[in-house]
């Protein structure tokens, strides 16, 4: 007690030096002035650009200035279709872009490329991962020590109670974990000894041992079906089986192709925007020329003081000059409003029609993976459709049922949250395990006889353990039973809870998607009779412009009535326009919700090629076979996860059980192709009629086709535009 004080007492102004070292001030060593902490604490919260700062993106990618109000080159045209700007976009997207700006406030949350196998090799959660742990395992280990101590016994240590020993520990050990739940382990243990006891028969002696071992579940953690859920873990609520991996796996494959189809979605949307500006562009010059020759005429008249050109008139006259010149600057260039994208209140995207030529070009450059300006300017050559497209209903809201990724996507989340309900009974169980092993030993002077002829029976260790003299075994049975079972209880009643709101959020988006189709479809019947009508506006405009220009040509039309004629036929041509790019944008909305946009765009999605030694091994292993078989890591019999891959063909007929029973008696070949249908015309695949079907409104009214051969974009004089432009401004 009386050291022990006295260390006490030497620790506590240790401690106390330390604390005041740590309070005291910093002091510089050469002029003894005080220094604050708060500047190395600046130094040390400094933000540093991090190594990896350089852009990979190359230098000449953005070296020219973006197109814009100022600018008066002429710009090279480039024509381009809808099928080749898509091919163009998912040819380079490694990254899935999009409009609104996620890229940049949440980049975890975009969609790659490389994501599919991200999630396939994830070393905790990936399938090799769940099958890792059923792998052989080996692990060996050696071990040297001397020992030198005084020893509390007169006999063991001799009659100096002094022990000296060497000592070598040497284990190795093959394990391995079956599908059903079993371990088995081989082992090999050898030990060298050599001390100075008195009583020892040699020196030094080798002990070695070979050990054969299993341990299988009866209850908890028994089966292939739990450990092909659950995986070895034997631990409520963490289920890593190569199931469950398996399921993740085809979650992020349906995230991958809505990442796909959504980038397609935006990208036909940007082209109708950018078709629209086009024609918008085109109709406001068309307006603003017409309204600079009335503004002239007007003029000259108040220039030689004329009946007709009043002051008043003058200046209506250059005011609607000007509005039109403000309508066309904004068209030319565009404001910087969202446009046409992804759930801005549809699905498919809800056509906006937002944005001039300039900015819904880039907008569509950016979708491509395109520099902001290569001195090429993007033109749609594509004309939307004019012909009514008719979709079967019943055929359509089967069809998005099933094809919907959003709605796979949850099944595949409910499919396993069922296999872990079912994992989870697997904890109500005791723990109850059998466990055997066996071991045959050998002793002896020395560990192996280099001539093969030993004399003694403990000469060599190897030696005696091939005689077989030396073998024991033991068998027996562990029981553990947890009081209650709250923790298994509470795990089952997890699972149950997660699968019910599972199935409950399948049934609702089942729902929405079915709303949303029928959005869809009215949306495409209101689009496609408003373009109708928005054609007979455009024809009557035009001839109330002609009739109201020669009235005003003759003297007996106001200048009001010219300047509204004007006004009236520009809208009516830019609505009619407007309501062919929403007919397209339509149709297209329609495939989003149907989940045939991919196949109406022709993308289809498949699996990268494997390495050539893979298909070798392949072609290797079908010819000792006989025929192809399935891969099944255990039997036939373990849970269903997948009915397998949907044919993308249009003639598919598709089933997907209503009830758990009825999955139960699903056989692999339960998708049948009927016979009549091998051969008939593809179920989904909408009715585009040569002539617009007439309706009761059409049949009174003796509506025409809107389809008209000057529906053809004719290319607008930039250099024109740009030069009136900058002499207004002048």
């Amino acid at each position: 007690m009386a050291m022990l004080s006295r260390m006490q007492l030497a620790i506590i102004p240790l401690c106390l030096l330390a604390v005041l070292a740590g309070c005291r001030s910093r002091r510089d060593g050469a002029f003894k002035t005080t220094v604050s902490d708060d500047c190395y604490r600046a130094v040390a919260t400094e933000i540093e650009y991090p190594v990896t700062q350089c852009s990979s993106t190359s230098e000449d990618w953005a070296v020219l200035e973006p197109l814009s109000l100022t600018s008066i080159e002429e710009p090279e045209y480039w024509d381009v279709k809808l099928e080749n700007v898509v091919q163009l976009a998912l040819s380079q997207s490694k990254v899935f872009r999009d409009l609104g700006g996620v890229l940049l406030r949440a980049p975890d949350s975009v969609e790659t490329y490389w994501d599919p196998a991200i999630r396939e090799t994830d070393p905790r959660f990936g399938v090799d991962a769940a099958l890792s742990a059923f792998d052989a395992q080996f692990s060996t280990s050696i071990y040297g020590e001397k020992n030198n101590r005084a020893l509390n016994n007169e006999f063991f240590g001799g009659g100096t109670r002094i022990l000296r020993q060497d000592a070598i520990v040497f284990q190795s050990q093959l394990a391995k974990q079956a599908v059903t739940g079993t371990k088995f382990a081989f082992r090999h243990n050898i030990d060298y000894d050599a001390n100075n006891a008195p009583g020892n028969l040699f020196p030094s002696a080798w002990n070695v041992n070979f050990e054969t071992e299993f341990r299988h579940p009866l209850l908890q953690g028994n089966g292939m079906e739990y450990n092909r859920i659950a995986g070895p873990t034997n631990i409520p609520g963490l289920y890593n089986g190569v199931l469950i991996a398996r399921v993740n796996t085809d979650v992020e494959l349906a995230e991958f192709e809505i990442g796909v189809r959504d980038l397609v979605s935006n990208i036909e949307n940007a082209y109708w925007d950018l078709y629209y500006a086009y024609r918008d562009l085109e109709t406001k010059v068309a307006a603003r020329d017409a309204a600079l020759d009335t503004w002239r005429r007007i003029h000259a008249l108040y220039e030689s003081g004329r009946r007709g050109g009043e002051a008043e008139k003058e200046a209506q006259a250059r005011e609607q000059f000007f509005r039109f010149q403000e309508e066309v600057q904004n068209a030319l260039s565009g404001l910087l409003i969202d446009g046409t994208r992804t759930d801005n209140g549809s699905g498919g995207g809800t056509f906006r029609g937002n944005g001039g030529v300039q900015v819904a070009e880039r907008r569509l450059r950016r979708l491509i993976g395109l520099p902001p300006t290569d001195g090429r300017l993007l033109r749609p050559i594509d004309e939307p459709l004019t012909a009514p497209v008719d979709f079967d209903w019943t055929e359509s809201t089967h069809e998005a049922v099933i094809r919907r990724a959003e709605l796979r996507r949850q099944r595949f989340e409910t499919r396993r949250f069922e296999l872990e309900s079912i994992a989870s009974r697997n904890y109500l169980l005791p723990q109850l395990d059998t466990i055997g092993r066996y071991r045959w030993r050998g002793f002896g002077n020395d560990l192996l006889d280099p001539s093969n002829n030993g004399v003694g029976e403990f000469d060599y260790a190897y030696n005696n353990l091939t005689m077989g003299d030396f073998q024991e075994w033991q068998i027996g049975v562990e029981l553990n039973v947890p009081l209650g079972y709250r923790r298994g209880y509470t795990a089952v009643r997890n699972a149950e809870l997660q699968l019910c709101r599972a199935r409950a959020l399948l049934k609702e988006q089942e729902h929405q998607v079915l709303h949303n189709l029928a959005n869809a479809v009215a949306e495409l019947k209101r689009s496609y009779v408003v373009s109708q009508t928005t054609f007979n506006r455009l024809d009557a405009a035009r001839q109330q412009l002609a009739a109201v220009q020669a009235a005003f040509d003759a003297d007996k039309a106001p200048l009001d009535l010219l300047l509204e004629a004007q006004r009236q036929l520009a809208n009516s041509e830019s609505r009619y326009f407007r309501s062919l790019a929403e007919y397209a944008v339509a149709v297209k909305n329609v495939h989003y919700a149907k989940g045939t946009l991919l196949d109406y765009d022709g993308v289809f999605l498949s699996e990268g090629g494997w390495p050539s030694a893979a298909y070798h091994d392949a072609a290797v292993r079908e010819s000792l076979r006989g025929k192809p078989r399935e891969i099944n890591y255990a039997s036939s019999c373990a849970p269903r996860v997948a009915y397998g891959p949907y044919d993308q063909r249009p003639d598919q007929v598709y089933h997907i059980p209503a009830t758990p029973e009825e999955e139960g008696s699903l056989e692999e070949s339960a998708i049948p192709i009927p016979a009549d249908l091998q051969s008939a015309e593809p179920l989904w695949e909408p009715t585009v009629a040569a002539e617009p079907i007439p309706t009761s409104i059409e049949q009174e009214l003796q509506l025409t086709n809107p389809a008209t051969p000057d529906n053809v974009i004719t290319p607008v004089n930039y250099s024109e535009v740009m030069q009136s432009l900058l002499e207004m401004a002048e």
